[in-house]
């Protein structure tokens, strides 16, 4: 039976949380919030509305979530041209789907984002699926994003692995049922990592490919 080996792809596969910090925080500057960047940081990997919440609280103006979405939507964008994928991103997605894995991207990104997303990281051909938040009810740290991803691949949860780089992809792995690997390089500490949930810790992507027979996306079958 083939394996699944799902990954998130903002702080993950390409190197975009700051840019989501810098515009996030801007989005509210321009609204009239001040938010700290740290905040925005610890923040970053929750869906648009789930991220304002988290910041601003349930008692905020809810009616205008919408525009903070389209501001920092709108100064993200301005970085579709050249979002920098991490080094042997690509290399780790075409190596897995040699090695058997059925590949899925698990993001909360869509449309032109989600297109200069695949380009930056170079490796559609290893790419089986992909499940955006637009296809589910509730967003990470929820397990749908993750559980979605494996009807896609047509694998089961304990057939999977979920390579992310946030607290909230830890706990929507967990959840789901899967083995979760955490990567430092969206900027969030090994030992939150560990505590939300990753079997398994690692620098980058390069690393990771790197150790990859060691680790528990290690193996052409992925057998542990």
């Amino acid at each position: 039976m083939e394996r699944a080996a799902v990954f998130d792809v903002d702080g993950t596969l390409v190197d975009t949380n700051h840019l989501h910090v810098t515009t996030w925080w801007e989005a509210f500057r321009q609204a009239g919030h001040r938010v700290p960047m740290h905040a925005v940081h610890r923040a970053v990997g929750l869906g648009s509305t789930d991220l304002i919440a988290h910041l601003l609280g349930e008692d905020r103006d809810k009616e205008r979530d919408a525009e903070l979405s389209a501001a920092h939507k709108a100064l993200y964008g301005q970085y579709f041209d050249r979002l920098p994928a991490f080094a042997d991103a690509g290399a780790l997605l075409r190596r897995l789907h040699g090695d058997g894995w059925a590949v899925v991207l698990a993001t909360s990104a869509g449309g032109a984002e989600l297109g200069a997303l695949r380009r930056a990281i170079d490796a559609d051909e290893a790419i089986k699926a992909t499940a955006s938040a637009d296809d589910v009810d509730e967003g990470k740290p929820a397990p749908e994003p993750v559980e979605h991803a494996l009807e896609l691949a047509g694998v089961p949860a304990e057939r999977a692995v979920f390579v992310g780089d946030t607290v909230w992809d830890m706990r929507a792995g967990s959840r789901a049922g899967v083995r979760c690997v955490g990567l430092l390089c969206g900027g969030i500490p090994r030992a939150d990592l560990e505590e939300a949930g990753a079997r398994a810790v690692y620098d980058d992507p390069a690393a990771l490919l790197a150790a990859l027979a060691e680790s528990p996306l290690g193996g052409a079958s992925g057998d542990e």
